[in-house]
């Protein structure tokens, strides 16, 4: 669990400092959140504390990735640069799943790929939904997103098991270790193929780079806008 305390709202804040853009922020099914405020704190600060299972950024989330990188590289899911990615695509009948949000997905796409996002924007508007939208809008995020429960249903719904697939997201992180990250850096395309190896899937294959590689490469886009 984390807990944020006592951000002071003034001209050097992150929240107030217009050069500063945030990603969108991830909240598992089963975590907490709550805002506190004292009597006590003058009006130049809030309290804000959260607590959830998934922290973004502590020890137990790395753990996770650690754990997670160890299954993939047991899988043999190897990854691939966006050329050979494309070769395969039309060579060897590979699909790229892209697991980005539909949105994204319908802005620009390789030729032929499949979108199933693996997360979602919050949909429900129960307590706890109307809380998580509350977090994303003061950092000034309306679009916040959510674990999709229906990603793996989806995907065998159009792929088979044992379906050539790479899977891609934007920025397609890594599993090579550097000298910053010696576990290499996670990312939703490796957290999607680590769930499809877990459910069966024999030919995974991740795309190195990620999608902004391939649009930058100028390789085929379309779009559905």
């Amino acid at each position: 669990m984390i807990a944020l305390t006592s951000t002071r709202l003034n001209s050097t804040s992150p929240l107030l400092n217009p050069n500063l853009s945030f990603s969108s922020l991830i909240f598992s099914s089963n975590s907490s959140l709550s805002f506190n405020s004292s009597p006590a704190t003058s009006p130049s600060k809030l309290r804000i504390q959260c607590a959830a299972t998934k922290p973004a950024k502590s020890p137990a989330a790395e753990e996770e990735w650690k754990i997670k990188r160890e299954v993939l590289l047991e899988k043999r899911v190897r990854s691939v640069d966006v050329k050979e990615a494309l070769r395969l695509q039309k060579e060897n009948n590979f699909v790229i799943l892209d697991v980005r949000p539909e949105a994204e997905f319908k802005e620009g796409h390789p030729p032929g790929a499949i979108n199933v996002q693996i997360y979602r924007l919050i949909k429900e508007w129960t307590a706890w939904d109307i809380a998580r939208r509350a977090a994303f809008a003061f950092f000034g995020i309306f679009s916040g997103t959510e674990e999709n429960p229906e990603f793996l249903k989806t995907v065998e719904s159009k792929l088979d098991k044992d379906s050539k697939i790479i899977v891609a997201c934007t920025s397609g992180g890594t599993m090579r270790p550097s000298q910053n990250l010696p576990e290499g850096k996670q990312s939703r395309s490796l957290i999607a193929a680590y769930l499809l190896v877990l459910n069966g899937y024999t030919n995974v294959f991740h795309l190195d780079g990620g999608l902004y590689t391939w649009f930058k490469e100028g390789l085929p886009a379309v779009s559905e806008e």
